[in-house]
């Protein structure tokens, strides 16, 4: 069994989820904001992965609707190279294009205030990230044939 780190890795902040190869379901775990250089947010994400006993990473990878990659898609690219290199763990990338409006989706029939809403969006977004991932992929990371 390999536990996953799911990365929503945004503007302001880095939403987290964790999950594992057998359960297959991700949860929720913690939103960090995203301050200092990229090798600090690189830092704080390992932090966490070690303390949670993740072994991976999937990094959501926001493109563009027509599957192009912009500036946020290769931002969060450069990151996650510099996040695979420093921590010498896989780091998987998955579409993520509507990850937080799918989180948006859910806390919409929560009884949330807007600001509790926006403090747990990110760890939404990634949640869905890494069970986007789980649901598409095998444990050995190749699409699934189901």
């Amino acid at each position: 069994m390999k536990k996953l780190l799911g990365i929503d890795y945004g503007l302001r902040r880095i939403g987290l989820a964790l999950g594992d190869t057998d359960a297959r379901i991700a949860v929720p775990l913690k939103v960090l904001v995203r301050d200092g250089d990229i090798r600090g947010q690189v830092d704080a994400v390992i932090e966490v992965a070690e303390e949670y006993g993740a072994d991976e990473f999937v990094l959501g990878l926001p493109l563009n609707m027509d599957d192009s990659v912009g500036k946020q898609a290769k931002i969060t690219q450069s990151f996650g190279k510099l996040l695979g290199e420093v921590s010498k763990s896989v780091v998987h990338e998955c579409d993520e294009r509507l990850s937080s409006a799918a989180a948006d989706d859910y806390m919409q029939q929560t009884e949330l205030t807007h600001k509790q809403k926006k403090a747990r969006r990110d760890a939404l977004a990634a949640t869905v990230i890494l069970q986007t991932f789980f649901d598409t992929h095998t444990d050995e990371g190749t699409p699934s044939l189901d």
